[in-house]
């Protein structure tokens, strides 16, 4: 995994609170992931929700972007030990999404897929319920490549691994499936506050 900008740094008490167990304040945006970033050509791109490997609905860019939006605001935590206060985001919620498409969740477990293959799994509760979205915001601006761009899932109160870059859809599965790094000994569920970082913790 590449890490780029991390710049960790003992935060004053008066933020301590505010960090889970083992996570070090950063003011930058790290840059992390498991390969080349791909560039995805928005006339192209889409976003799918499948039932195993039936599709549910597809969303070109276009499509995508007229869903109403919604802004969250906080702080993101990383498996790699950083924590950013105060980010913002935008996009499109995942209760929104499904209100879209039209038929009520068929499992209560995903993956989500990303552009480069990269998979994770997030259970239905910790998606729905306003609780994370499709962002192609941050900061004001739009996603660039490096952070995900043109748009990632945001699951804030999970480590950011979750939070899947370049996603492309997001497949019910029957069961909980690990995706790519919940099979190479991370944890299945991933909280900062108990510091689920790795199986068994």
């Amino acid at each position: 995994m590449a890490t780029r900008g991390f710049t960790g740094h003992r935060p004053p008490d008066a933020t301590r609170e505010r960090l889970p167990p083992g996570q070090s304040l950063t003011t930058d945006f790290p840059v992390l992931q498991i390969g080349p970033t791909p560039r995805i050509d928005l006339a192209t791109w889409s976003f799918t929700l499948r039932d195993g490997a039936k599709p549910i609905k597809s969303w070109t860019w276009e499509a995508f972007n007229a869903l109403p939006r919604t802004q969250w605001g906080g702080d993101i935590h990383c498996v790699t030990q950083w924590s950013k206060f105060d980010t913002r985001w935008e996009g499109v919620s995942l209760d929104d999404l499904l209100a879209d498409a039209g038929v009520p969740a068929p499992t209560d477990f995903l993956l989500a897929e990303g552009h480069d293959d990269y998979t994770t799994n997030v259970p239905l509760a910790d998606l729905v319920g306003g609780k994370a979205m499709v962002a192609t915001h941050v900061g004001g601006l739009p996603l660039t490549p490096d952070h995900g761009g043109p748009a990632r899932l945001l699951v804030p109160h999970l480590y950011f691994w979750k939070s899947a870059k370049w996603v492309k859809g997001l497949r019910f599965t029957r069961r909980d499936e690990g995706g790519f790094w919940e099979l190479r000994g991370y944890h299945m569920y991933g909280d900062p506050w108990r510091e689920q970082r790795f199986a068994g913790d």
